[in-house]
């Protein structure tokens, strides 16, 4: 378990931020499909930044540059999912199915052709441990010893989107559109950009997500993320659209990825074939949801038609 721990986090935190982003996007009233995709973008932009500005500026700042990069990159190219859904009014699920689909191929022949590659290979992340703090019995050793700093990075933003979301007037607006927006319109909240900065904030989150994958766990960029982004859909879900309650939802499937991992090393486990170890933390994920799919309480107004006012 202490072994298993600091590799489980890693998978963990690109999910978990990346369905936080989903929940600023869903929160609204707008479906987002596309975190996969936009993790991609995230990730591509952070492995080139690393690439490039590695030998010049280090490793551990390129990997910085490369995460605010990601971020940036992120919430541009969710600009076309928010300029679909909102100004368009097109079917959503169909719009962030379209960004998945673009978003692989775009990197791919990005990466050929001026890259020379379609998978780049870059250092990872140093990880680190926590002073003070990692002789805590047990949880010292579990999750705060072997750490990536971006680990610290995320858990601050987890915090600052629970107050944004609860505790704000932006939050109480951007719940008010996706449960009621007909009300929010009434009352003279402008929809549109509510939803606008709802779906660019998920942009960015996930965009942040695919980098710190890149430049910390998969050491890597070809054009995938392995389906974390699919995975941090079905853990916003999961996680009830509650940003702690996708916490715990996030770090289960961050364990499940870890022993799909981790098994495939392990000699008690050589008897069993690799698909069915790699397909493991897929099939623990439509099992939770089918169990846990009766209670789920999306935003009543999620996917919805709404006629906008023009401005």
């Amino acid at each position: 378990m202490e072994q298993m721990a600091p590799y489980a986090v890693g998978y963990t935190v690109p999910i978990l931020i990346t369905a936080l982003g989903g929940l600023f996007s869903e929160r609204s009233g707008i479906i987002n499909i596309g975190l996969e995709g936009l993790m991609v973008i995230g990730s591509f932009v952070g492995g080139v930044s690393v690439y490039y500005f590695g030998p010049l500026m280090g490793n551990a700042r390129a990997a910085w540059l490369g995460i605010l990069l990601a971020m940036l990159a992120g919430t541009l190219f969710s600009v076309l999912h928010a300029f679909a859904s909102i100004n368009l009014n097109a079917d959503q699920t169909i719009s962030g199915t379209a960004i998945n689909l673009m978003a692989g191929a775009l990197v791919l022949y990005i990466s050929r052709r001026f890259v020379g590659t379609g998978n780049i290979v870059v250092n990872s992340m140093t990880r680190v441990d926590i002073p003070v703090l990692k002789d805590i019995p047990v949880i010292g050793k579990l999750f705060l010893t072997d750490t990536y700093p971006t680990t610290w990075f995320v858990l601050v933003i987890l915090i600052v989107s629970w107050f944004v979301i609860e505790r704000t007037p932006f939050g109480l607006r951007l719940r008010s559109c996706g449960e009621f927006p007909e009300a929010a319109d009434a009352a003279g909240i402008s929809v549109a950009r509510i939803r606008y900065a709802g779906v660019l904030l998920s942009g960015a989150c996930a965009g942040l997500g695919g980098a710190i994958y890149t430049v910390t766990t998969a050491g890597q960029c070809n054009g995938s993320v392995d389906g974390l982004g699919f995975l941090a859909l079905a853990g916003l879900i999961f996680g009830q659209w509650k940003p702690f309650r996708i916490l715990a939802a996030t770090l289960f499937f961050g364990f499940a990825v870890t022993m799909a991992q981790i098994s495939m090393l392990l000699p008690s486990f050589a008897s069993v074939p690799p698909l069915a170890l790699k397909v493991f933390p897929y099939v623990v994920t439509m099992l939770a949801l089918v169990v846990f799919s009766k209670s789920s309480q999306a935003p009543r107004a999620e996917g919805k038609f709404f006629e906008y006012k023009k401005t």
